[in-house]
């Protein structure tokens, strides 16, 4: 028997078999990783809608009492429109200041406003039917409604201020307010429900003031 040849057969076989063993003691490949999920970025809230706030002012208008009630709701980030009887620009009482209004009062649309203000001054039309009816549809729309001294006169008129209470100025008859119902008082500022009334130019500021806070309620 030739041997050697034996031996270079058997040699050449188990060269053949080598990689047929090797593949098949490879190690099993590890399982894909996942890839992370990115974390949804958080929906912000969103901002509540900013009140908006119709003051109501009339040729002769007390400055003070357009101003500073203004600025104290501007404070308090109020976006504020100004109406009137026409477009003119609206002269106050003794000529302190002027005002461009940004809107005809026969064009205002009470539900477009949180809260409407008639501001006072002198000489004053408080039988102005235009001013009336906003007053009478503020009231409707169940909005926020404010009037400082004959702006409050105004107010009664319309027939909206029946079993409420109410101040303006002592020199006004009583009857103009009792006789439509209002409860009248001696307080600066009066709030009752959602009618805020102020007795003159010197309740400016808290009248101002009442009105912000009753907005941010």
């Amino acid at each position: 028997m030739n041997y050697k040849r034996l031996l270079q057969a058997t040699t050449l076989t188990l060269v053949a078999l080598l990689p047929i063993a090797c593949s098949a003691v490879q190690p099993t490949p590890p399982p894909p990783t996942a890839t992370p999920v990115p974390t949804a970025t958080p929906v912000p809230t969103p901002t509540p809608d900013v009140s908006r706030a119709l003051f109501v002012i009339q040729e002769h208008f007390n400055a003070s009492e357009y101003g500073e009630p203004r600025a104290a709701l501007e404070e308090q980030g109020v976006v504020i429109t100004v109406a009137a009887l026409s477009p003119d620009i609206v002269t106050s009482y003794a000529s302190v200041t002027e005002v461009q209004p940004d809107v005809l009062l026969s064009n205002v649309n009470a539900a477009d406003y949180d809260a409407i203000i008639f501001v006072g001054g002198y000489p004053y039309d408080d039988d102005d039917p235009q001013v009336q009816q906003l007053a009478r549809e503020v009231a409707a729309e169940g909005k926020l409604m404010a009037g400082i001294c004959n702006g409050v006169i105004a107010m009664a008129k319309a027939g909206v201020l029946d079993g409420k209470r109410v101040t303006t100025l002592t020199y006004h008859p009583e009857s103009e307010l009792e006789n439509e119902g209002a409860i009248l008082t001696d307080a600066t500022v009066e709030r009752d429900g959602l009618i805020i009334t102020g007795n003159g130019p010197g309740a400016s500021e808290p009248f101002g003031i009442a009105i912000a806070e009753a907005l941010s309620e």
